[in-house]
């Protein structure tokens, strides 16, 4: 079935840890700094689950899932053009004014896929990650933000040199389950209308900063995890 709004609505109901005015929030589907922007992601999806829209604005996967051709990875020129009439059609919806739409990161995640040779050159298992993660977000139409930034304290600083040793986002343990991590990352655009978070690292990092050299995605409800609005 092709993700509509009303599912997307109750998917942002999952108890995730979200301040504003130093308040928490505990729905920010009816919290009135949210609600309407909220609504405003829910019409996209209705708009592409329309039976006059379907075509458009839709594809199914080799697995069966119709989802939205942001997730298309286009392998002719026809088919690129498919992709981008239905990413035109969305930001028609909201006029360029929702700050990081579903196909923003999407887009995002595709371009890594469609690069996975670079990937499998460095760390095949690392890859085949990242070739999960891009089917799981894929099946399932996910609406993805990403933090790529670290807070700006001191920027004649780098990443390990700051005063507050986990002001940025590092790994500070790992076990068979995975990496443990602390700290912070800022401009989660969208972060209170999607569905995970994908958490990199976009400014240079040095030798000894290999801690902060990660990539991970997170479910926005996850323990120990708080989205502070600005």
């Amino acid at each position: 079935m092709t993700k509509n709004g009303r599912a997307h609505t109750a998917a942002l109901r999952d108890g995730r840890d979200l301040y504003i005015y130093g308040h928490r929030v505990p729905d920010v589907t009816s919290h009135p700094a949210f609600r309407n922007t909220v609504a405003s992601a829910a019409a996209l999806y209705d708009f592409q689950c329309a039976p006059a829209n379907l075509d458009k604005m839709t594809f199914q996967t080799e697995t069966g899932h119709r989802v939205n051709r942001c997730w298309q990875l286009p392998k002719s020129y026809a088919e690129l053009v498919e992709r981008r009439q239905a990413l035109e059609a969305w930001a028609e919806i909201h006029f360029g004014f929702l700050g990081r739409s579903p196909d923003h990161v999407a887009s995002s995640l595709c371009g890594m896929y469609m690069g996975i040779d670079e990937f499998e050159a460095y760390n095949r298992r690392r890859a085949a990650a990242l070739r999960d993660y891009y089917h799981y977000a894929r099946d399932n139409d996910l609406y993805l933000t990403y933090v790529l930034v670290t807070p700006q304290a001191d920027r004649a600083k780098g990443p390990s040199e700051q005063d507050d040793a986990f002001l940025n986002v590092r790994v500070c343990d790992e076990d068979p389950e995975g990496i443990t991590v602390r700290g912070s990352k800022m401009l989660g655009t969208s972060a209170i209308l999607a569905n995970e978070i994908l958490v990199a690292s976009l400014q240079p990092l040095k030798e000894g900063e290999e801690p902060h050299a990660l990539s991970f995605a997170v479910l926005l409800n996850m323990k120990g995890l708080k989205v502070l609005s600005r």
